[in-house]
């Protein structure tokens, strides 16, 4: 039985808010891009009624977060629904981080998608995708689009996905090492104006950018140098709020190029973009035989 799994990072190739609603949550548009990069988790499912989440230390994790959040809301949605009548399901969880907290990659979004996906599996809750996506909104908007794990063109406040097909391409992600708080920057006041909602064949054809970039690239004069530094090799953008920068090429070895013409000390990394997210494409190419 398999008990390591995919949670892969993502990268924001465009983001606009076209709107807010009378409770605070935003309108969006945006095409979000999987990576061959990201975090594992090594999910055992069991029956003690508790959800533990330990470090790859192995140090266990009192705090609430995503991961603790995801398979909480599974259980209480699966007795809630009549899914199963066992109180007593539980799981000991183990992350192995890679991708960096308030970076723009989506890592504790992907993490609790990770969740609720092999969770439903593993305890048998039978939850379609489209109710766990649904679900999922409770903890974050980002999370139904791993859950479905396809390249999608993003509308509403997250709920709304429309998958679309895209040439791979090879990306170079620097993390400035800033911890960018999404809620604040959501919540600036310099968010002023609404980008006008697109339809979606303009949305693809159109230049693309990010709307959060110069609030965020005005707060941290380290993100605007690397926006300007890695703009002059390639297509490059902010992801999600930030931080992170990406510059887009057609291969590996240009990517590769260009990393090391960088200063010693930036982290990042090289990656793919997939249409198919890597949690799916592990899941249902083994799926027929490891949970029998």
């Amino acid at each position: 039985m398999i008990y390591t799994w995919p949670s892969p990072a993502k990268i924001n190739l465009f983001l606009y808010v076209t709107g807010i609603r009378s409770d605070g949550y935003h309108y969006i548009q945006s095409l979000f891009q999987f990576l061959n990069y990201g975090d594992t988790l090594k999910i055992i499912p069991n029956k003690t009624g508790n959800i533990e989440l330990f470090t790859e230390k192995k140090l266990f994790l009192k705090k609430t977060n995503t991961i603790i959040e995801a398979a909480k809301l599974l259980k209480s949605k699966a007795l809630y629904y009549e899914k199963t009548n066992c109180t007593t399901l539980g799981a000991k969880i183990f992350l192995n981080k890679k991708i960096p907290i308030g970076s723009g990659l989506g890592g504790g979004s992907s993490n609790a998608a990770t969740v609720l996906v092999v969770l439903n599996k593993l305890w048998r809750t039978k939850f379609t995708l489209q109710e766990l996506a649904k679900f999922s909104l409770n903890i974050g908007s980002d999370i139904p689009a791993f859950i479905m794990g396809k390249t999608s063109i993003i509308e509403g406040i997250g709920e709304i996905l429309h998958p679309i097909e895209r040439e791979e391409k090879w990306y170079l992600i620097v993390y400035p090492e800033i911890h960018v708080l999404t809620k604040n920057i959501f919540s600036s006041s310099l968010l002023k104006s609404k980008t006008q909602k697109k339809p979606i064949q303009l949305l693809l054809t159109s230049p693309f950018s990010n709307d959060f970039e110069n609030i965020v690239s005005n707060k941290f004069k380290t993100i605007k140098k690397l926006l300007s530094i890695l703009s002059l090799y390639a297509p490059t953008r902010m992801t999600g709020t930030g931080s992170c920068v990406f510059a887009e090429f057609n291969d590996k070895t240009s990517a590769q190029k260009i990393f090391s013409l960088l200063p010693k000390n930036m982290k990042g990394f090289i990656a793919k973009s997939v249409n198919t997210s890597p949690l799916h494409h592990v899941f249902y190419k083994q799926n027929k035989h490891i949970f029998n």
